[in-house]
């Protein structure tokens, strides 16, 4: 049985495992709010729901959910064809990856909301549960809002010129609309435009010592933008791994 990130609590937040339908289905209301309708009324939900593990950051004081993301556990690289990200890459050279891994998927801050110590805290529910399952790869799809990959051309080149995937686990093409940023860019990046540009989930990988795909695929589904990210754990520095366990508890 998989590790769970429950009972995190930190200030004003804390994290927990959802533990009925009805914290699933309010997960999937706030991801409807933040992936396609901001004025809310609808469910996001997709078969994957039933195969994840879902988590709940939710402020203590008014009760009201902020953050939630899912974590779909993988036995190894073997497995790479059951997770979401599939579906978009060719993660083929994942396959040899020999050590457990784990999909962060859905994640999503409530549009209203804005205090870092949320992310804050969900990066500690999530170190918990790598720590406790023996978790050696993190991965997902870090998302860009719209569809309009010009809004984003100094975060695509910084992403090009210094975080892209190790040719070993390079995922390859598989959806049919994908911006080729690693291809199409030359000028380098505005660095502080491509840090105002970046998904503070993204940020948060990257200072980890992760890394993306080299092309962005177009989700006309749920309007974005999204890029595959992997994390090799070891690759964490140690002074990030400390303050990520301190949160962690």
């Amino acid at each position: 049985m998989p590790a769970r990130p429950t009972g995190l609590t930190k200030g004003r937040y804390c994290a927990r495992l959802a533990d009925s339908a009805g914290d699933i289905q309010a997960a999937q209301a706030l991801r409807y709010r933040c992936f396609v309708d901001a004025r809310g009324g609808g469910l996001d939900g997709d078969p994957f729901d039933a195969a994840c593990q879902h988590v709940l950051v939710e402020d203590r004081k008014s009760g009201a959910l902020v953050c939630c993301f899912r974590l779909l556990p993988l036995e190894n690289g073997a497995c790479i064809g059951k997770s979401y990200s599939a579906q978009y890459y060719d993660l083929s050279g994942l396959r040899n990856f020999t050590g457990p891994m784990v999909e962060l998927g859905r994640f999503c801050i409530a549009p209203d909301v804005h205090d870092p110590d949320i992310l804050r805290v969900a990066w500690g529910a999530i170190t918990r549960f790598v720590d406790d399952d023996g978790v050696e790869m993190l991965f997902g799809c870090s998302s860009f809002q719209g569809t309009d990959a010009a809004v984003y051309l100094d975060a695509f080149a910084m992403l090009k010129e210094r975080h892209l995937a190790p040719k070993r686990w390079l995922p390859q093409i598989k959806a049919p609309n994908v911006v080729r940023f690693a291809q199409k860019l030359r000028a380098a990046p505005d660095r502080r435009l491509a840090q105002l540009g970046m998904p503070p989930l993204l940020r948060t990988y990257l200072l980890m010592g992760g890394w993306v795909s080299d092309h962005a695929v177009v989700d006309t589904d749920l309007n974005t933008l999204h890029v595959f990210t992997g994390l090799e754990i070891k690759a964490v520095p140690p002074g990030r791994a400390r303050l990520l366990r301190a949160v962690a508890g």
